[in-house]
């Protein structure tokens, strides 16, 4: 227990919970930025970010409540990223557009009832359109597969580190 002034005071476990998020938020940022590097014009920093929220949005107290995060991750962006291709190779990004590719997007994941797609989904397709938004040449499935392969990077991340942490902090 580490004693702050006055009446804070932080547990062991309060420490490892926040040294594990700012590890994986690190380590996915810095892999999601260097793959994308690797596409000029698709915004490096936006492919760091995207990896570093995935991998964020995954960790949880336990190793195997976080792998079970993981797959949620993966299928629900799937699904937003698809969602947004298919809207951005017909059509130029209009907000009005976004709105709708979300609508079907959660529209498909309650028809599915997959309900917890349905947040994953709709977050992609935000990144997705606004990302299409700042540079309009953007091909439509790259722009999109990109973003699939970030959060799947964010993903990976998480389960890889919290995997090697010695014990479970939901004890």
């Amino acid at each position: 227990m580490i004693k702050l002034s006055g009446r804070c005071q932080i547990s062991r476990k309060e420490l490892l919970i926040s040294v594990q998020i700012a590890l994986v938020a690190l380590l996915a940022y810095w892999l999601g930025l260097r793959f994308t590097a690797l596409f000029p014009g698709y915004f490096p920093k936006i492919g760091g970010l995207w990896s570093a929220i995935s991998a964020v949005i995954v960790v949880q107290v336990s190793k195997k409540d976080t792998a079970d995060s993981a797959w949620l991750r993966v299928i629900g962006t799937a699904l937003g990223a698809a969602i947004s291709a298919l809207y951005l190779s017909l059509f130029p990004f209009h907000a009005v557009g976004m709105g709708a590719s979300i609508f079907f997007s959660s529209l498909i994941c309650t028809s599915l009832n997959m309900n917890s797609w349905m947040r994953l989904s709709a977050i992609t397709v935000l990144v997705v359109m606004v990302t299409a938004s700042l540079n309009p040449a953007l091909n439509p499935a790259l722009n999109a597969l990109l973003r699939f392969c970030e959060s799947c990077i964010g993903s990976a991340v998480a389960v890889f580190l919290i995997s090697l942490w010695p014990k479970a902090l939901a004890d």
